[in-house]
């Protein structure tokens, strides 16, 4: 398995598209804070928009796709200043579709947000960048490739079921924006100038091998000598790459594939604290517990608890609704 297919494997995203939008100028949709773990994104699939974040004006156009890695607030618009006109929205099918009477040229754009536990937050921040715009139709246009024609047609796809009425609809719609996310970050890490992060990384091919590496085999002990072996390179320059595109060090990418591995072992299992330890690459039970805890804010023990309690929640809120 590549190195991309573990991190999704570890963070397990999921996808749900939301709104189909279809305005004319004047525009303007402004969205709040994201709550934790939420990532939206938005495809202009037709048009043009303008997005601002509060730190940065981007120009889109069609085959874009953005990703709001850290749910920050944010607003779309068509850039004329003027007031936008009034719009309503309609239930089509298995999505809300929101429209204003405007013309001259009009905005499709799919809006929905990627989902990611909690605990897969850190992971979020430090490895992708605040805003990813992946420009897929001028990527395709320049050098035409494989994930390009496969985001073109996903995006296709998912336009034409935001008007079908199949059966299970809404789960392949979902199904669909779980699979853009997996490519949007494919295709970024392709481009010519690939953006800050772990993306950045990937278009470092004697970077590969340490980042293989360590999603593969977590538990090893890895150290900057072994890793800059793998990358035949020297230890300093190993190191400096990683500082230059993450700001962090391979051993700090290293702990925190760890900590996300252990918070999935302990929702999910029943294994003892011990045997998480040893399966994240920890002889020393005392090591784990303050690894996890400066990670994660709780003990190992009391992230087990709370999200037993959460599990037990969820049951009894689907068992009310049942007749």
């Amino acid at each position: 398995m590549d190195w991309l297919s573990k991190l999704l494997d570890v963070m397990r995203v999921r996808g749900r598209l939301e709104v189909r939008c279809l305005y004319g100028a004047p525009w303007r949709v402004n969205y709040a804070q994201s709550s934790p773990g939420e990532m939206p994104y938005h495809v202009i699939v037709a048009g043009s928009a303008i997005l601002e974040d509060g730190h940065a004006r981007h120009s889109l156009t069609a085959g874009d796709i953005v990703i709001l890695s850290y749910g920050s607030a944010h607003a779309l618009h068509d850039g004329s200043g003027r007031d936008p006109l009034a719009v309503r929205k309609r239930d089509v099918s298995n999505i809300v579709v929101s429209e204003n009477r405007g013309g001259a040229e009009r905005l499709d754009m799919l809006c929905g947000r990627f989902v990611v536990d909690p605990q897969h937050e850190r992971l979020v921040r430090s490895y992708l960048p605040p805003v990813l715009i992946v420009r897929g139709a001028s990527l395709a246009q320049r050098a035409p490739t494989d994930t390009a024609a496969k985001v073109i047609g996903l995006v296709s796809l998912m336009r034409d079921e935001t008007t079908a009425d199949g059966l299970g609809g809404m789960a392949l719609l979902n199904g669909l924006s779980s699979a853009l996310f997996a490519l949007a970050l494919r295709l970024a890490s392709e481009s010519e100038t690939p953006p800050v992060g772990l993306l950045s990384l990937a278009g470092h091919s004697r970077l590969a091998p340490a980042l293989m590496a360590m999603f593969s085999h977590p538990a090893h002990p890895w150290t900057l000598p072994t890793l800059a072996a793998r990358c035949n390179m020297s230890r300093a320059t190993l190191a400096r790459h990683f500082q230059e595109r993450i700001g962090r060090s391979p051993s700090d990418l290293l702990t925190d594939i760890r900590m996300t591995m252990a918070a999935g072992a302990l929702r999910e299992s029943s294994a003892s604290t011990e045997a998480i330890a040893e399966l994240v690459g920890y002889q020393s039970v005392a090591a784990f517990r303050r690894a996890f805890k400066e990670h994660t804010g709780l003990t190992p023990g009391e992230w087990r608890r709370g999200e037993a309690a959460k599990a037990e929640t969820f049951e009894h809120a689907i068992e009310a609704t049942e007749p």
